[in-house]
């Protein structure tokens, strides 16, 4: 599993890309500390995504976003419900997000 920084090649990765599942009760410091920080920390142009990860994982492309919240503060620091973005079935992907995201919060500073 990595993390996309590089934001041109994240942009051209993800085309294609569309809601294929969600992660539930899973907040912004979640994501933070399992992944790291997000590919694209700011909103977007039209300001549908506050923050949004792009990752490969076995040679898939998927990406974990909030979705309509308008609001950068309520996605930081009350958002439970995330969207994941791809091409495939989700499960794997997801199964190991939620195990990265267990095992950072056994060692989480809060």
């Amino acid at each position: 599993m990595e993390v996309v920084y590089n934001s041109d090649l994240a942009y051209s990765i993800t085309n294609g890309t569309y809601k294929v599942g969600s992660l539930v009760g899973v907040t912004y410091w979640d994501l933070k500390y399992a992944l790291g920080n997000p590919s694209f920390d700011e909103a977007s142009g039209d300001d549908k995504i506050q923050k949004e990860w792009v990752v490969k994982y076995n040679g898939e492309i998927f990406t974990i976003y909030d979705w309509k919240t308008f609001n950068e503060e309520y996605t930081v620091c009350e958002l439970k419900l995330w969207s994941i973005g791809g091409k495939t079935d989700p499960s794997e992907f997801e199964a190991e997000v939620l195990s990265k995201i267990e095992k950072s919060r056994e060692v989480a500073p809060f």
